[in-house]
């Protein structure tokens, strides 16, 4: 049979098994361009069927489409009976595996939850659907909380609207952390073998599944509002804040939280505040995207707002702009390395404060209380360690591994994801994030202070830290790939008038880090710059860190902004 014939047959069985009317006609019409002779048609089914999306520590993520390399019914189906057969088979003799489900207001999301109840609850799981939309980090606290032994959630936190993705916690001994390698692995296997084994319509299925009871949610909301730790009278002393959910699932549980806490419910952005799977009113609905927060910053102008917090679509990261009259917006983000200093400060002054124990470990040991970070984010965080003679530990990026550091007090990575409450949730929560700098902008205007003054003392106590980050979208992956192997097989010797000190391949990894596409630039001044392929999405990412504790606050601002500049030119240069 020739190639096209194969793909034919391919589609034409895709087509047979699955259940979802719109991916079944897009595929019935492209196939019948193909048959006709449409080149282009021909080209998007090879480029569909070639292979399929691998599930890695990150889940599934993709566009909605038919065919085994775009998000739909049939590979959720297929995913869902592996994670079964993985979980069945990993059981101890007489054990039913658990699994609590939930999703978010994506296209789709609540389509692919239930399936995946349904043909967990046909595998023999217990099965445990969220009872609505609710945000991520909902899932990764009902593990712990309902004491099972995964969970699933169905999101494409911001990536754009067609997409979708499915996310995998693990309990027990993971404590309700994603998935790390071998896992992924393993449950990749036995969903290739699922897909192997014939359509998903011979699949059982069961809508014997239960529906979470609201209690998960209201503990979630109780445990949250906790890591407020202000009394009535700091929090009278709010500013007045704008808050938008960029189209999200996150106002219901946020405003629940800032009830329970006792905060001013904020001024909210009425056309964004509401689930919409199109995000209509931005061009791409991450909050680090130019753009995305602009309705929110005309809000807090007219308003009269001092602060804005955002939460992206699954609320499981959170976005801070303050008053800034330099910018023509009127308001500066915050980067999440500047958010991290400040939450990583207010976590290791509460514990010094406190004389709280760490959290303990599943064996009931009590490791030295630590601070983390991804590897690519700011080194500050290790300066506030050192000055409160805490632990601190960089991790690969992405939360799978910030959250399993042993007796973890706060966790942070520069792409907006903080770990506030690590006792309640093992993953990143925009959510309890945004009630914890809410309570740190109320407790410093108590005494007429702001986020920037806490920022300026900051840098007068522990150094100025600045980064930069370069961030190229491509179409063609394979120019990542040669920018990788250009940088390894000639390594710059000078970058921006800085000579380079050492190189760091962490391909082969390190005593502390597992292998990943990474190198690490440190130049002579002290300056770090890591340059990766992005995870979840086709971009290129280098990041620079720049630092200074000489002279006084000017001084070393001045002389951050300026090696950051030469370094931030010479990377592009280097990498375009």
């Amino acid at each position: 049979m020739s190639a096209r014939g194969e793909l034919a047959t391919a589609a034409h069985a895709w087509i047979a098994q699955d259940p979802d009317e719109e991916t079944r006609a897009e595929l019935t019409a492209l196939v019948a361009a193909a048959e006709g002779g449409d080149e282009t048609a021909v080209s998007e089914l090879a480029d569909r069927f070639d292979g399929r999306l691998t599930f890695g520590t990150a889940g599934l993520r993709g566009a909605i489409a038919a065919g085994p390399k775009r998000m739909n019914r049939v590979l959720v189906a297929q995913a869902a009976r592996g994670l079964a057969d993985f979980l069945l088979e990993r059981a101890a003799p007489g054990e039913v595996p658990s699994v609590v489900v939930g999703y978010d207001g994506r296209k789709n999301s609540q389509v692919f939850a239930t399936d995946s109840a349904e043909l967990l609850a046909g595998a023999g799981v217990r099965a445990i659907l969220l009872p609505r939309l609710l945000p991520t980090p909902l899932v990764a606290f009902a593990v712990r909380h309902l004491g099972v032994s995964a969970g699933v959630m169905v999101t494409a936190s911001h990536n754009p609207p067609n997409d979708n993705g499915y996310k995998v916690y693990l309990g027990g001994a993971d404590e309700g952390s994603q998935i790390i390698s071998p896992v992924d692995e393993e449950i990749q296997a036995h969903i290739v073998r699922v897909a192997a084994a014939g359509p998903i319509t011979a699949l059982p299925r069961s809508t014997d599944y239960e529906l979470a009871p609201e209690s998960v949610f209201e503990a979630y909301v109780t445990e949250t509002a906790a890591v407020c730790w202000l009394p009535a009278a700091e929090i009278g002393a709010q500013p007045r804040t704008v808050y938008t959910a960029l189209h999200g699932v996150g106002w219901e549980t946020f405003s629940r939280v800032l009830g329970a806490a006792g905060f001013i419910e904020p001024d909210v952005v009425a056309s964004q505040i509401r689930p919409d799977a199109r995000f209509p009113t931005v061009a791409f609905p991450n909050p680090e995207e130019p753009g995305a927060l602009d309705l929110a910053y005309a809000a807090a102008r007219s308003g009269g707002a001092q602060l804005i917090i955002a939460n992206d679509p699954d609320a499981d990261r959170l976005a801070i702009a303050v008053p800034d009259k330099s910018t023509e917006s009127g308001f500066r983000r915050l980067t999440g390395n500047e958010v991290g200093a400040l939450l990583g400060w207010r976590a290791a002054e509460a514990y010094a404060t406190s004389g709280a124990n760490a959290p303990a470990a599943v064996d009931g040991s009590r490791p030295r209380p630590t601070l983390a970070c991804s590897v690519v984010s700011s080194p500050a965080l290790a300066a506030v360690a050192r000055a409160y003679g805490l632990g601190f530990r960089e991790t690969l990026t992405g939360f799978k591994w910030v959250s399993r550091v042993p007796g973890l007090i706060f966790g942070y990575e520069e792409a907006l994801g903080y770990l506030v409450n690590p006792a309640t949730v093992r993953d990143k929560d925009g959510i309890s994030a945004a009630v914890a700098l809410l309570a740190l902008a109320s407790d410093l205007a108590v005494d007429g202070f702001t986020l920037d003054d806490q920022l300026d003392r900051f840098s007068e106590r522990f150094g100025h830290f600045g980064s930069a980050q370069i961030s190229l979208r491509v179409t063609d992956l394979t120019f990542i790939q040669s920018v990788m192997q250009r940088l390894r097989a000639e390594p710059p010797r000078n970058i921006g008038g800085i000579d380079v000190a050492g190189i760091d391949d962490l391909a082969a990894g390190s005593a502390e880090l597992p292998p990943s596409d990474i190198l690490r630039i440190r130049l002579v001044d002290g300056s770090r710059i890591m340059v990766r392929p992005s995870g979840t999405e086709p971009k290129l990412k280098v990041y620079i860190d720049v630092s200074s504790d000489s002279g006084k606050l000017e001084k070393r601002k001045k002389s951050v902004a300026l090696r950051l500049g030469a370094l931030e030119a010479g990377m592009r240069e280097l990498v375009s």
